[in-house]
């Protein structure tokens, strides 16, 4: 372990462990196996690489990215250490070289995707090779019952089978109790240490925001906290990707777009240059993001409703790796739910998949329409319990007020069980306003005791009225009847008026501060931020030089710390976090002369 803490100093920079990095990597040197849970950003991938570099052979790790391979590549090569790749992106050529370089003991690192880990011929190789040990990255893919399920991973168990010697890490920032347990089970880890470290990530703001015109309501939160700041907005469909990052780019942002529908070469343009230029924003679907090392994304924004806690929690956590002061930010309305549901309905899962996934979303909603702290009700997700409420989500900043929607509830449950519990929300809105409609009167619905009850409330309130009622499982949407609202067992103490409810107001205009959100940016204080934007710019110089991202040579924190400090010496620049001995003298002479030139 004393040589664990010097290459931690000394290559990557670091001058402690942090959470369980320190037990993690002890384990791993003693050959024993491990399952680490920690969140984005906290350093997962320091718990294999040191150990990787201290045990006899090559750490080989087990990625799904392949389009990011060449990135985390890039950076380990920064630092001095010998890695490198094996993924179809490569040719022949280029393929067979690093499979020498294997052969012979020239890395110490080597990153494969699962289809390729669990080919016969890198099977062959691996046996002819020392092994250090399997790192398998993103290890929720393994769990039907997660947000990501990969079917490649589970046969990844071959590997206890061939290579019982070697230890095995498996890695995830989101997985509940039931994905842990898979884990465990189909990756034959029953004798792992089992590493929990917290899930809080208290940099990151939650805001959540109801209601129609999403699109504008996204401008007004980047205009007021990320004029020029990179971020991703997330989209359900490839449609809305492509019309959202348009309209972005029409508004003045650098915007693009990304699904799996795209050109695989123009994903990887996007990709590439989400990574290596400042202020771009990704509009994407879910296919992007896992895995993402770029550690000054200042925003994570959701257009839609994602379909779980997890799935949100693992989106969001793409925001503030560098450990500022970021935004996870998500609009939503009703016909997420509906769209949502529709698609569940249609996959040809059984029946328990499709129980699961809707238990799921109805969480997800809890989340959405909570009156309380919403960082409490995501951690508890994860068996993680805050005692007090954060003070860092939208909720704890400007409590929602509240109202008694009692009667209202009343009204629209009744005015759902006498339309026959067969048509969905602007139906049953029009009915309860007595809307003047020849559809409501064809069905003699005009004639019923609940039309036109509901004057004292705008279509607009009702429908804010019905999410809530949805939200909160008093009214289920019924996928294969085009939105058509049933009662659920629930329902029935509200209408006897056994109980009292309170719903959330919704505010008539919702301004900057009930967004509950922050300008999310590096602290520093006037004077030090001119040398903080010269020390950018010779950064961004630098990796342009190199074919590289602006972070590989440095992070922003890292950046920020010299600023704020501003070194004058080798020596005082090598207590800077993040400023290894490999960067030390590639870079710090550099630094240093723009340190020198910039006065106070």
């Amino acid at each position: 372990m004393k040589q664990a803490r010097q290459i931690l100093n000394n290559t990557f920079g670091y001058h402690d462990f942090r959470h369980h990095q320190a037990d993690i990597i002890h384990t791993l040197i003693e050959g024993g196996d491990a399952l680490v849970l920690m969140p984005t950003g906290g350093g997962k991938s320091l718990c294999y690489q040191i150990p990787a570099l201290l045990r006899n052979g090559v750490g080989v790790i087990v990625s799904p990215l392949i389009a990011l391979m060449q990135d985390q590549v890039d950076a380990l090569t920064q630092l001095g250490l010998r890695a490198a790749f094996l993924n179809s992106t490569q040719d022949s050529t280029t393929q067979q070289a690093t499979e020498q370089a294997l052969l012979g003991g020239e890395l110490d690192l080597l990153y494969v995707a699962p289809e390729r880990l669990l080919s016969s011929r890198m099977l062959a190789l691996l046996t002819r090779t020392p092994l250090a040990l399997f790192a398998i990255d993103e290890a929720h893919c393994v769990s039907q019952w997660g947000h990501d399920f990969r079917p490649e991973y589970r046969k990844l168990s071959v590997l206890a089978e061939r290579f019982s010697k070697v230890p095995r890490i498996a890695l995830t920032a989101t997985a509940d109790r039931r994905t842990r347990d898979e884990i465990i089970e189909q990756l034959a880890l029953g004798q792992a240490e089992v590493y929990i470290n917290s899930f809080d990530r208290p940099n990151i703001r939650y805001a959540i925001s109801e209601g129609d015109n999403p699109r504008e309501r996204l401008w007004r939160f980047l205009e007021s906290e990320h004029t020029d700041d990179a971020g991703i907005v997330y989209c359900l469909s490839r449609k809305k990707v492509e019309q959202v990052a348009d309209w972005l780019t029409q508004k003045g942002r650098t915007a693009l777009a990304y699904h799996a529908g795209l050109p695989e070469q123009m994903r990887r343009q996007h990709q590439m240059r989400f990574l290596r230029e400042d202020g771009v924003i990704m509009v994407a679907t879910i296919a992007f993001g896992m895995g993402i090392d770029k550690p000054d994304v200042r925003f994570v924004a959701h257009l839609n409703l994602p379909k779980s806690l997890e799935a949100y929690y693992q989106e969001t956590g793409r925001a503030g790796r560098d450990g500022q002061p970021a935004n996870a930010w998500m609009a939503y309305n009703l016909q997420d739910v509906i769209t949502l549901r529709q698609m569940m309905s249609d996959t040809d899962a059984n029946e328990q998949y499709k129980r699961i996934a809707h238990h799921k979303l109805e969480t997800m909603l809890g989340l959405c329409e909570l009156t309380g702290c919403r960082r409490q009700v995501l951690l508890a997700c994860f068996d993680e319990y805050l005692s007090e409420p954060c003070g860092n989500c939208d909720n704890c900043l400007h409590p929602p007020v509240t109202w008694d929607g009692t009667e209202a509830a009343r009204k629209a449950l009744s005015c759902v069980y006498r339309t026959g519990q067969r048509f969905g929300v602007k139906y049953a809105t029009d009915v309860l306003i007595g809307k003047d409609d020849e559809r409501i009167k064809n069905n003699r619905h005009h004639r019923i005791s609940t039309y036109g009850i509901g004057c004292e409330h705008k279509a607009q309130e009702w429908r804010d009225i019905f999410r809530q009622l949805i939200a909160q499982g008093y009214l289920d949407i019924d996928p294969e009847g085009h939105g058509a609202l049933g009662l659920t067992a629930k329902a029935r103490p509200l209408l006897r008026g056994e109980m009292e409810l309170q719903l959330r107001l919704r505010p008539k205009r919702e301004s900057k501060q009930a967004q509950g959100t922050r300008k999310a940016s590096i602290v520093l204080s006037a004077q030090d931020q001119p040398l903080f934007e010269a020390l950018r710019v010779l950064r961004l110089r630098l990796a342009r030089e190199q074919g590289v991202p602006p972070y590989v040579i440095f992070h922003d924190s890292t950046l920020c710390e010299m600023a704020s400090q501003r070194p004058d010496s080798e020596a005082a620049l090598r207590v800077v976090g993040g400023v290894g001995e490999r960067k030390l003298v590639r870079y710090g002479r550099a630094f240093l002369e723009v340190i020198r030139d910039c006065p106070l």
